[in-house]
């Protein structure tokens, strides 16, 4: 039979993971409720943030049976008169002080001046990160401190959207809807009364949607953190939730900052398709609550997000004010599949290479199939040269070669697209899916 009052509690859990008294409080309802691996887990959670915490260490001395035998083997003083220590002299030696098992005799070193004088405070070097209830006891999982650190990468980009070869629609595009804006926002607040919102890049696999979001935050001169869903999931009830948010508010301290959201789908899905799962509802919940605050608490913080399958985001967060601006990021066209292949091929020994041809036959290829074709060139170059005994250098024949194993790895994410722009594009959202699908012959 369920627990009502347990139910409650974990629904305040979820919606304030911060809180570790409500959490410590859920601890000793699972604990009671017979639920000891719970218990053991939220207790280590709220030691993990307050080790101090006398109720969570309740919670594992009364698992652990830790209480009881320590009242049991406690001696039981008179009320008339104090207790002395009970202890043990070494090697039943000596008349001097009795300690009680534990306790340490005075030292006549003064640490604590000694510290001031050094001034040198180290922070512990490791703090919980996981805690789990294993058949040999709690097993930790340990991370380097600081515990103050974005849970995503944080880096200072220096790419350009003029170092992205071709794709000049797609960088137009970004240029009209979001960052000519941000460039120039006294003229843009004549036309739109708060300028934010989020951008959504999606397209197929593997064509830069990433390497563009690393040049809008060089364009706008901001940090870049990039966050996926690794760095957010947590198995502890609430805590995901709480790394979205504490992901946003140093986001929002590091300003001015790109927070980048990759594979968006996977964080903020349909809720519809969560198959009941409340843990997950809480998610995208609590990444709608950070995005609201676009435009208002979060100046000077630009959300970016990407993903494959646009189709699969929740609708919530593609309305206005969230990610309202939806921007395909397409297979790379000639102009882009010819900066791919010189860069790729330029650091190599090469020797009589098509670039036009190789340009033409290379049609619906993405970026990291451009690549895997020169890396399959340079191995049959390398085999080659390896049984010569000399460097051999990639010619037209490796590269044909290669292209006969070397395919499109798009046809797949083309065919589910073909799909929604057969039956989903009602309102016009996915036109230019339609005009890449024509120009691909897909449709």
């Amino acid at each position: 039979m369920s627990d009502p009052l347990l139910n409650s509690l974990a629904a305040a859990v979820a919606s304030s993971p911060e809180d570790v008294e409500l959490r410590a409080l859920y601890a000793d309802r699972l604990a009671r409720a017979g639920r000891t691996d719970d218990a053991v887990g939220q207790a280590m959670v709220v030691l993990a943030r307050s080790p101090e915490h006398a109720g969570a260490q309740a919670v594992l001395d009364r698992i652990t049976g830790r209480d009881e035998s320590s009242s049991a083997s406690a001696p039981v003083y008179s009320t008339e008169s104090p207790p002395k220590p009970i202890g043990y002299q070494p090697h039943g030696q000596g008349d001097g002080p009795i300690y009680a098992p534990g306790e340490e005799p005075p030292s006549s070193v003064d640490w604590k001046r000694l510290e001031a004088e050094v001034g040198s405070t180290i922070k512990p070097p490791f703090i919980v990160h996981d805690a789990e209830e294993t058949d040999e006891g709690v097993k930790l999982t340990l991370s380097e401190a600081d515990d103050d650190s974005v849970p995503g990468l944080v880096t200072q980009e220096a790419l350009k959207l003029s170092d992205v070869g071709g794709l000049d629609a797609v960088k137009k595009r970004i240029y009209e809807t979001y960052l000519d804006p941000i460039a120039h926002p006294e003229i843009a607040k004549a036309f739109k009364p708060q300028l934010g919102g989020g951008l959504l890049l999606y397209g197929p696999p593997g064509c830069g949607k990433t390497y563009l979001a690393r040049a809008i935050a060089g364009e706008l001169g901001a940090s870049f953190i990039s966050v996926t869903l690794a760095d957010v999931l947590s198995k502890w009830l609430g805590e995901s939730e709480g790394n979205i948010h504490k992901t946003f508010e140093e986001a929002r301290q590091k300003a001015p900052a790109v927070l980048f959201l990759d594979e968006i789908d996977a964080v903020g899905g349909k809720r519809s398709n969560s198959g009941g799962s409340q843990s997950f509802r809480n998610l995208v919940n609590q990444l709608l609550m950070e995005m609201d605050g676009i435009g208002s608490d979060n100046d000077g913080l630009f959300v970016l997000a990407a993903t494959n399958m646009p189709w699969d985001v929740d609708p919530a967060l593609l309305r206005p004010g969230r990610f309202d601006r939806v921007v395909l990021v397409s297979p790379p066209d000639e102009p882009a599949r010819e900066t791919i292949l010189k860069l790729h091929l330029g650091k190599r020994p090469v020797e009589g290479i098509e670039i036009t041809k190789l340009v033409k036959v290379t049609e619906g290829f993405s970026g990291a199939d451009l690549k895997h074709l020169c890396d399959t060139a340079a191995d049959k170059a390398l085999a080659a040269s390896i049984k010569r005994g000399e460097v051999m250098p990639i010619t037209m024949r490796e590269l044909n070669e290669a292209l006969k194993e070397v395919k499109s790895s798009i046809g797949p994410w083309l065919d589910s697209a073909r799909n929604v722009a057969n039956y989903a594009n009602n309102d016009g959202r996915y036109d230019d899916l339609v005009d890449l699908l024509k120009r691909l012959k897909r449709l």
